[in-house]
């Protein structure tokens, strides 16, 4: 497969401005904004809110693997990893594909160590899509993707997630590839919806990708925090393994999103593509958090195990919270959020919601719509997301609040 390297059309548009109008960053005015991410921030600050918008824990990982990076700070390593990152993470990262999934990766040639997931999917993007090409990804969409597919000069498709499942729809998914279609962007489990894509679905996708000679781009950052049902990676199912770029971190599993650190592992060929773009993003980072990773990756299983059963109890507890508000309630069946529907309430923008809900109640929450381009918006209009990776104590005030919310409305 080759890369895309002819320059973008000139136009009064900048890429900047492109990428913006993805991420939902332009205002009426042509002019960038901020993120809706911020905004609620800021009002949460402002009434001093139980932030359960943005979705970062509140507690620090494994305390083994914080120490491992104090320890490589103290002893000197400080200065740049390689280019393709250091050779025991991707040594480790190579073990835990074996371990967890039975794949076989080549830590010299198919893994790059990049900065934090988001790293990976913008070099893997721009690597492979350009101006007259398609990126395809489920709708709603975590933001990034559409900021980068539009720094890409590509043309962003979506198919759609429709409540109260929220797996793909095998007509709708079909329509939406095209001759075009470079590049399917998977993320599995699903933010926001935090869905678990089924089996069936994730092969439809193979032999739509296959049909049309796309790539397939799989975010799996979730891949360790699933309830109930296991985590299914694209790259181990019949004809994918040859077209899939599999893309995770250490954030996430291991409550260290400040440290940045994400990985890709995939074919020889494709790696090497990407690792060209990734050069000329960050080179490298993280040096000394590396190693740490390495070491967190390499944990008894018992350690995973408990991740995902003490974040599911976190995700209970806010659940009944939202139910005595008064809203709909899908369960997630993944990753740290729950996606709810204010319409039983009698409202139908969310978003507006969103804003008041910090002074009114003291909770703050991220309007669905905005991860989504103008149809699926209306389509998800009344839909909020709450985030669970708080600590126990926050999430029970944070439901008490929610009981209230009721009366007040």
């Amino acid at each position: 497969m080759t890369t895309h390297a002819q320059p973008a059309a000139r136009n009064s548009t900048s890429p900047w401005a492109r990428a913006a109008l993805g991420a939902n960053l332009l205002g009426s005015d042509g002019r960038l904004g901020i993120t809706i991410f911020e905004e609620v921030t800021a009002l949460a600050q402002k009434h001093a809110a139980i932030n359960l918008g943005q979705g970062f824990p509140d507690e620090d990982g494994p305390r083994e693997i914080l120490d491992a990076a104090r320890s490589a700070i103290a002893d000197g390593a400080n200065q740049y990893a390689p280019g393709q990152g250091l050779a025991v993470l991707r040594h480790a990262i190579a073990a835990h594909q074996a371990r967890f999934y039975g794949l076989t990766v080549d830590p010299q040639t198919e893994v790059i160590v990049s900065t934090g997931a988001t790293e990976s999917i913008a070099a893997a993007i721009l690597a492979f899509a350009g101006p007259g090409d398609e990126v395809l990804t489920f709708e709603p969409f975590y933001d990034s993707y559409g900021a980068v597919i539009g720094l890409s000069g590509a043309t962003h498709t979506t198919a759609p997630l429709r409540a109260p499942d929220f797996q793909p729809d095998a007509a709708a998914l079909e329509a939406a590839f095209s001759e075009r279609t470079r590049i399917v962007v998977v993320n599995n489990p699903h933010n926001p919806t935090g869905s678990v894509f089924s089996r069936a679905s994730l092969e439809l996708v193979v032999r739509l990708a296959e049909r049309h000679g796309a790539i397939i781009v799989t975010d799996e950052v979730y891949e360790h925090l699933t309830f109930g049902v296991p985590h299914l990676p694209v790259a181990t199912l019949p004809g994918a393994a040859e077209r899939t770029l599999t893309i995770s971190s250490a954030g996430k599993t291991f409550s260290v999103t400040g440290w940045k650190v994400g990985w890709l592992s995939g074919p020889a060929d494709l790696v090497a593509q990407v690792r060209t773009v990734k050069t000329f993003l960050t080179y490298t980072s993280g040096t000394p958090f590396q190693g740490a990773v390495a070491l967190g990756l390499g944990l008894p299983d018992a350690f995973f195990s408990s991740a995902a059963a003490t974040l599911r109890k976190k995700r209970d507890l806010l659940g009944e919270g939202l139910r005595a508000a008064g809203f709909e309630v899908f369960e997630p069946e993944g990753t740290f959020f729950t996606m709810v529907d204010a319409a039983p309430l009698g409202i139908d923008d969310a978003t507006d919601l969103a804003r008041r809900l910090p002074e009114l109640i003291g909770v703050a929450a991220i309007p669905v719509a905005m991860f989504c381009h103008e149809d699926g918006a209306e389509r998800t209009r009344s839909l909020l997301r709450f985030a669970f990776c708080k600590k126990f104590d926050v999430i029970e005030e944070g439901a008490r609040r929610l009981g209230t919310l009721r009366a007040r409305v």
